[in-house]
Order: structure tokens, then sequence, then C-alpha cells
């Protein structure tokens, strides 16, 4: 496990948090489409001040996502964020078994990556399932926020993490942990 010292990984997905999928008139990150010739045209709706608050968060950012790499290459300098790890992707794994009805295949390799760290994970597609798993093997503190694939990361999920992560912080230094 390590240390309690160590800043929380914040795990990032790209496709609903960060290229939101709606169209609503008037929408910012929806209102113009890519030039032609400029590879995939839904790049057009990151929110290209999107990446300073995440930094501001102050946690260890991690692309979670299906981009892999191409996070970094593509949409990191559209969002103003650095060259971050990504989490892989291992195979299954035979030996823990089928995973539960409803769990992402992502739960078990973020749970993993964190080793016991605190943690948050920004999805999409974060369900109940997903939740009582973290808590039952998860030892430290995690919260799973899922993002509204219609509009993106906004505002009020901004507000969200930052309030955990307040509530961690204090803990953190009163010496208990969070829930």
């Amino acid at each position: 496990m390590t240390s309690a010292a160590e800043r929380p990984l914040l795990f990032l997905d790209v496709d609903g948090p960060l290229i939101p999928f709606g169209t609503s008139p008037g929408h910012p990150r929806t209102a113009a489409p890519a030039p032609a010739g400029q590879g995939n045209p839904l790049l057009a709706r990151l929110d290209p001040g999107v990446g300073a608050p995440l930094l501001a968060l102050g946690c260890d950012l991690v692309w979670a996502t299906t981009w892999m790499e191409r996070a970094n290459e593509v949409v990191a300098p559209r969002i103003g964020l650095p060259h971050l790890p990504v989490a892989d992707w291992p195979d299954t794994d035979a030996a823990a078994g089928p995973d539960p009805r409803g769990l992402h295949w992502k739960t078990r390799g973020l749970v993993a990556r964190a080793d016991g760290r605190p943690f948050i994970w920004v999805d999409d597609e974060i369900g109940p399932m997903d939740r009582l798993w973290v808590t039952a093997q998860h030892p430290g503190p995690s919260l799973l926020h899922r993002v509204d694939p219609a509009r993106g990361l906004t505002p009020p999920d901004f507000s969200t993490l930052t309030t955990w992560l307040d509530a961690l912080r204090a803990s953190t230094s009163a010496g208990r942990s969070l829930p």
C-alpha cells in the first residue's frame, strides 16, 4: 500500500466526460465541427478550458480510457493537460473469476492500479455494481463519479470532486479516514 501522504489518483475517461455526446443547440462543445482532414470530428466537442480545473484538483491524473496513449497525443494538447500515465487494461484474470453481472470492465484494473491509494474515477459508465465492488475490494477512500455523457464535465461535477477532495484532505490531516 502507498503512503497516505501521496496525492489521490484521478482516473479520467475521455468519451462522455471530456467528449460529450449531447447535441443541444448552442452547447459550446458541440457548436463547431472539426475541419475536414483534421481527424475525429468529435474532438471539436472538447472544451479547451477543462484541463486547468482538472490540474487544479491536486490529483495525480491518469487516463482511464480506450484511447490509451492516443489520449496524450490527441486529447491532452487540446485541453491543456501534460502527458499523463495511461491505465493498462490487462486481459481478464481467469483466477479472479468472472466479473459480477453489471461490473464495468475497467473496475478491477483501476482498483488494482490504485493499490489502496485514495482515488476518484470519472466516467460516464459507472453503475451500482462498480460502487459495491470498489467498496468491498478497495481499502482506501474512493469516489466513483458518473458524468452525464450528454453534457460532459460541468462546474457541478467539479464542485462534487472538490468537495470530496476537501473532505479527504481534512480527514487525512485529522488522522481519520474518509468512508
